[in-house]
């Protein structure tokens, strides 16, 4: 997830489909490693909360409010993801596994 938001913070400017497709690719990544059993349900839970914020800011873009802003809210999901890839170590590099599919 880690990787996910720097992806979004590099870009100079994010529009509504970037960051959906970023949601969509976590959310089947998530199912896929909750089923496959390789992540935990807690860790399935805590990435969850970066998936339901990477949609709200989908939304705040959508309804044109400023990149500044949006920039502001995916930085404040890196912190979040940090603390979620110190609380399941591994978590991230089993998300972005899946990107090379």
């Amino acid at each position: 997830m880690r990787t996910c938001v720097d992806n979004l913070i590099a870009l100079p400017h994010i529009d509504g489909p970037r960051i959906r497709s970023e949601v969509e690719f976590l959310s089947s990544r998530l199912e896929v490693l909750k089923m496959k059993r390789q992540i935990s349900n807690d860790a399935f839970l805590d990435a969850g909360a970066i998936q339901g914020a990477f949609n709200m800011i989908g939304d705040l873009v959508e309804m044109g409010v400023s990149q500044m802003e949006i920039f502001s809210q995916i930085k404040q999901q890196l912190i979040r993801a940090c603390n979620i890839e110190i609380k399941h170590p591994g978590l991230n590099n089993a998300i972005e596994n899946g990107r090379r599919m």
